[in-house]
Order: C-alpha cells, then sequence, then structure tokens
C-alpha cells in the first residue's frame, strides 16, 4: 500500500520537477525535435501535474493552498511552452 503524502510534501515535489524538466540538456544536433528529449520534459511535467491535480477536491485545504496549488498549474503549462514550443 503506498504512503499518503502531505500536501506540502506534493507542492515542493511539483515544483522540483517543474525545475528538473526546465533543466534537462537540449542536445545541439537536434534541439527541441529530439524525440527522446521531448519525452523527458513532457514526462516530467506529468508528473508534476499528477501530483498536485487532486489537490483542488480536498475539503480540508486552505484558499492559501488552492491559489498555490492553481499558480503551479499554470506554471506547468506555461514551462511546458516555454521549453517545447520554442
Amino acid at each position: 500500500m503506498s504512503r499518503l503524502i502531505p500536501t506540502r510534501e506534493r507542492i515542493d515535489r511539483a515544483q522540483g520537477l517543474i525545475q528538473k524538466a526546465r533543466d534537462v540538456p537540449v542536445q545541439a544536433e537536434l534541439g527541441w525535435k529530439d524525440l527522446f528529449y521531448v519525452a523527458q520534459v513532457k514526462d516530467l511535467l506529468r508528473q508534476a501535474r499528477d501530483l498536485i491535480k487532486f489537490i483542488h477536491y480536498s475539503p480540508s485545504i486552505t484558499p492559501e493552498i488552492r491559489d498555490e496549488v492553481t499558480k503551479i498549474l499554470n506554471e506547468i503549462d506555461q514551462a511546458e511552452k516555454e521549453i517545447l514550443h520554442k
């Protein structure tokens, strides 16, 4: 059985995964057209989104946490555009 991850830890992990996606090295020859590079970035961003996507549905979450999660979800979308759609 998997263990329950606290909300704050989920948020921190998601932010770490977004940073990891930004730090994935790009090969000079192919750039963002390299399918392996695109797959790595998309996988990291998917993991970040999966960590926090259900926090909104928790009744015990404060409005501040809810706003922070919304900002992170927007940051994930923005990071994907910045990284992959240059």
